[in-house]
């Protein structure tokens, strides 16, 4: 695909899975990944929206995540390097869309409720 020039000089995307939110802010350049201030090695998972789009090492990318537990703030951080994408190009939607990578996981945790021990899960019951 051609690349589309734009004048802008980063894209935002914000990403949710769970409780965990990622706010994402994509920039031009081969710069190091940043989590949360500190430099990071994202896992291998964060990188399939740039492989799917062949735009693997042209972006930095600088992500503030908060909540969830690791698995669901890699999700909310692939979904939102894929929105940023999106905006970045929009003719990246149809093979982002295609591979799942622009739709929220809308389960969530079930939230107790009273007289249960937990979402569903009853107290013991004895017939007799």
């Amino acid at each position: 695909m051609a690349e589309k020039k734009t004048n802008q000089d980063f894209w935002i995307g914000i990403g949710r899975r769970k409780s965990a939110r990622a706010s994402v802010r994509l920039t031009q350049s081969n710069k190091d990944s940043v989590i949360n201030g500190k430099k990071a090695e994202f896992p291998a998972e964060t990188d399939i929206p740039f492989e799917l789009v062949g735009m693997k090492e042209k972006f930095g990318v600088a992500a503030k995540v908060s909540g969830g537990g690791k698995v669901s703030q890699i999700d909310a951080i692939k979904l939102g390097i894929s929105r940023a994408l999106e905006k970045f190009n929009p003719e990246f939607r149809t093979s982002l869309k295609k591979a799942g990578l622009l739709t929220r996981d809308p389960r969530e945790k079930e939230r107790k409720k009273p007289g249960l021990k937990g979402a569903r899960r009853a107290p013991q019951w004895a017939k007799r």
